[in-house]
């Protein structure tokens, strides 16, 4: 032991710099050995550190699911948890009135594209300037293993006991062709590249999407051979490509692929700005005229 410390100040000293940003009081996480909630967790602390964001200045919210445990209750921050498939429209209004906050929305494939998928698609038409990470295991694993819109083809679910036979949602591919700023995919796997992709959402205007292909080996990890989550991660990193390398492959090559990377990294003009600019513009040609004679002509 150090001389002059004594056992306390000894623990503090060798705490990791991350543990400030977590809840202590619920630790360790209620999540299913294996999970890749956890991954995430940690994924995402990372860059609020390295950025040095000032967590108060943070609103993460969420909605029903294994991943909405993630912001609230593990994450040490203000966080909605909104009722199922409705963080998108909540974030919206946060950010439309504080819109000095970084506003992040961390939920599940079912929340977020399966129940919330009408809000997500026009959230990233519109460019709100939220930060969405998606943590795709697909399927709705908290309830027992339903089929989810992100479910592969042929897949048996508790839902589906006989195999999936509807195609499921390239997420990150719609998103992009729906207006976002930023869309990146990764998965559990690649955590340095997914905290890279995090930072840079966390600081580019705009709709910012990634999506994060995560493990369930309970709920879905058992139905398809992989039980635990060492097995899933290795098969992230066998069937994963770049996106780069993807373009010169062909769509046979790809069945069963994971493409990965960053997808679209534009500028564009932001919703809640342009809301500002058209409210200050009402607002000044009203100047000068009483109540009576307002109008919006």
């Amino acid at each position: 032991m150090p001389e002059g410390l004594d056992r306390k100040e000894v623990a503090e000293k060798r705490r990791h710099r991350l543990f400030k940003y977590l809840r202590k009081e619920v630790l360790p996480t209620a999540f299913c050995p294996g999970c890749g909630c956890g991954i995430v967790l940690n994924c995402y602390a990372h860059p609020v550190d390295e950025l040095q964001l000032d967590p108060n200045d943070i609103v993460a919210v969420t909605g029903i699911g294994c991943s909405s445990w993630i912001p609230s209750p593990y994450f040490l921050r203000d966080t909605l948890h909104t009722t199922h498939g409705r963080p998108i429209p909540f974030a919206t209004g946060v950010k439309i009135m504080q819109p000095e906050k970084t506003v992040v929305v961390i939920a599940g494939d079912g929340d977020l594209i399966g129940i919330g998928g009408n809000h997500l698609i026009h959230a990233a038409r519109r460019n709100v300037d939220i930060k969405v990470f998606l943590v795709n295991n697909l399927i709705y694993g908290m309830t027992g293993g339903q089929l989810a819109p992100t479910t592969p083809l042929g897949i048996s679910t508790t839902t589906s006991p006989h195999g999936n036979v509807e195609h499921p949602f390239e997420i990150a591919e719609l998103i992009a062709a729906a207006g976002a700023s930023y869309v990146a995919r990764w998965t559990t796997y690649h955590v340095f590249p997914l905290m890279e992709s995090m930072q840079m959402a966390l600081t580019q205007k705009g709709f910012c999407f990634i999506e994060i292909r995560s493990q369930c080996p309970i709920s879905y990890g058992r139905r398809v051979g992989k039980r635990t989550g060492s097995e899933a991660l290795q098969e992230y990193k066998e069937s994963s490509v770049r996106i780069e390398d993807a373009t010169e492959m062909s769509p046979e090559e790809l069945v069963g692929k994971i493409i990965i990377g960053k997808l679209v990294k534009r500028e564009k003009e932001e919703f809640t700005d342009n809301l500002r600019k058209l409210n200050l513009e009402l607002r000044t040609r009203k100047i000068g005229r009483g109540p009576e004679e307002w109008s919006l002509s």
